[in-house]
C-alpha cells in the first residue's frame, strides 16, 4: 500500500506565548502525509516537493524522514529556500501571513521525469489546489499531463490569494478534478467561490467533471459522500468548539485515505476521518503527535 502526496511544506510558526513563537514544519498535502501515515503505519507514504540546499530545507528533510515519510523523491533547488507561516487564532479559527513567494516548492515540476517515477506503483496520488496555484502557469498542464493515468486524490482548497484571479482558479481547479478519481472538497470554500448551495451540489458539480469518489467536508455540519453517482448524507453529531482549526481538513483527508487503502467502505471512512479531525483540532498547530492518534 502506498500514497504519493505532492505539494509544498513551510516553516510554521505558531504561538507559543506573549511574543514568543514556536516553530515546526507543515504544509496542506504535507500535513496529510502526515496523517495517513499515522493513521495506517503499514502504508509507504512519499512526499514529493522541492526545498533547498541550506540548513533549514535539512532540518525539513529530516524531520519528514523521522516521522516515517519517504524524502528520497524530494529535489534540492541550489538558491531557493523553503517558505514560511505565520498562525493568528482568535476563538479557534486561524488567520495567516505568508512568505512563500520565492520558495523551492515552486519549482517543483521543474523535473517531471522524477514526478514520474515518484508516482510509479502508487494506490494514490495526492495533490490539492495549492500544490496548482504555486506553480507557473505553463507547468500547470505538464504535471497533469504525468499524473494522467494514475490514482489521483485532490483536494481543491481553494485559496484565491494565491491565484491570478478567481476566474483562473475555478477553472483550473476544474481541469485537475476532471482529472480526479477522489475529490475531498470543503463545503465552506465551494459555496463562496463556486455558488453550491448544498453539499449535494459540490459533490454533483465534481462528479460531473468525471470523479468518481466525492468526499464533501462541512466543518461541524453533516458532510456528503457521492460514490459512482450514489449519494448519502453522514452526521457528525454535535459541533466541537475548536482549540485550533489548522490543519482540520488535512487531517480528515489523511485519515480518509488511510481508511479507504484499509478497505473501509466510504461512509465509514468518512466517520474515522471525522473522528481524528476532531481531535485534531483540539490542540494548536497543523500536525498533532501520530502517538495520540491511534
Amino acid at each position: 500500500m502506498r500514497i504519493v502526496s505532492i505539494g509544498e511544506c513551510m516553516v510554521e510558526l505558531s504561538g507559543a506565548g506573549a511574543d514568543l513563537w514556536r516553530s515546526s514544519f507543515a504544509g496542506d498535502t504535507f500535513n496529510t502525509a502526515w496523517y495517513a501515515r499515522a493513521k495506517l503505519p503499514s502504508a509507504m507514504v512519499d512526499y514529493v516537493t522541492c526545498v533547498g540546499s541550506d540548513p533549514i530545507s535539512d532540518r525539513m528533510v529530516q524531520f519528514m524522514s523521522s516521522a516515517g515519510i519517504g524524502t528520497e523523491h524530494i529535489n534540492r533547488h541550489p538558491t531557493r529556500s523553503v517558505g514560511l507561516y505565520m498562525i493568528e487564532l482568535q476563538n479557534g479559527e486561524r488567520s495567516f501571513s505568508y512568505w512563500r513567494d520565492q520558495s523551492a516548492a515552486r519549482c517543483l515540476a521543474d523535473d517531471l521525469d522524477a514526478i514520474e517515477r515518484a508516482i510509479q506503483g502508487a494506490d494514490y496520488v495526492y495533490l490539492s489546489g495549492i500544490t496548482l496555484a504555486i506553480l507557473p502557469r505553463e507547468k500547470l498542464g505538464d504535471l497533469l499531463s504525468v499524473l494522467s493515468g494514475s490514482n489521483m486524490v485532490f483536494d481543491p482548497n481553494l485559496r484565491p490569494r494565491l491565484w491570478e484571479n478567481g476566474d483562473v482558479m475555478r477553472a483550473d481547479v476544474m481541469r485537475a478534478a476532471a482529472q480526479a478519481t477522489v475529490v475531498l472538497p470543503s463545503f465552506e470554500d465551494e459555496q463562496t467561490h463556486f455558488n453550491d448551495q448544498t453539499p449535494f451540489d459540490t459533490a454533483q458539480r465534481y462528479a460531473d467533471a468525471g470523479a468518481t469518489e466525492i468526499m464533501v467536508k462541512n466543518g461541524g455540519g453533516d458532510m456528503v459522500v457521492c460514490v459512482n453517482g450514489a449519494c448519502e448524507t453522514i452526521a457528525v453529531g454535535a459541533p466541537i468548539e475548536p482549540v485550533d482549526t489548522t490543519g482540520a481538513g488535512d487531517s480528515f483527508n489523511g485519515a480518509y485515505l488511510a481508511a479507504r487503502l484499509a478497505g473501509q467502505e466510504p461512509h465509514s471512512a468518512a466517520r474515522a476521518a471525522h473522528e481524528t479531525a476532531a481531535r485534531v483540532i483540539q490542540h494548536r498547530g497543523a500536525l498533532m503527535d501520530m502517538g495520540n492518534l491511534n
